[in-house]
């Protein structure tokens, strides 16, 4: 797959356009008001590839994966665990110690390659997904501990 690379050349529009290709209710996709707010925070940032993006903040000594998209006919690729390795090495060099994320319960591939990456289930919130007329989704809670940059010296 091709390599990730931390990038601002897709506008909030672009990234919310692919965001509704990959969620359609669960979680509800973003807006590019909301792509752009994320993204004028100094904690936050992003790696493209050239058909998705991974996007989160590190501060603290953690960071929270927000969201990751791939398009849907270049899913099962790499570029989703490409797009994780290079979000979590960004976290590492910003400080964190771990990384932190929330997947929709029903989401069963994305929960799969969280796990294949070292991800562990560290809690679940009832209802923490609203979709717009239906119920509420559980989210679960993952963590992963990065190792400390020393070991990889």
């Amino acid at each position: 797959p091709p390599s990730p690379r931390r990038c601002s050349s897709m506008t909030p529009e672009a990234r919310a356009a692919l965001h509704r290709r990959c969620f359609d209710r669960t979680p509800p996709p973003w807006s590019a008001a909301a792509f752009a707010a994320v993204l004028a925070q100094p904690t936050s940032f992003v790696f493209d590839a050239p058909d998705g993006f991974a996007l989160g903040r590190a501060a603290a000594g953690e960071a929270e994966l927000l969201t990751l998209a791939v398009a849907p006919e270049a899913q099962r690729r790499g570029i989703g665990r490409a797009l994780v390795a290079g979000f979590e090495a960004a976290a590492q060099a910003r400080g964190a110690g771990a990384v932190y994320l929330h997947v929709a319960a029903s989401n069963a591939p994305a929960r799969a390659l969280y796990v294949a990456l070292g991800y562990r289930e560290a809690g679940r919130r009832p209802g923490y997904y609203a979709a717009p007329g239906g119920p509420a989704a559980d989210a679960i809670l993952m963590k992963k501990a990065l190792p400390d940059r020393d070991e990889n010296a």
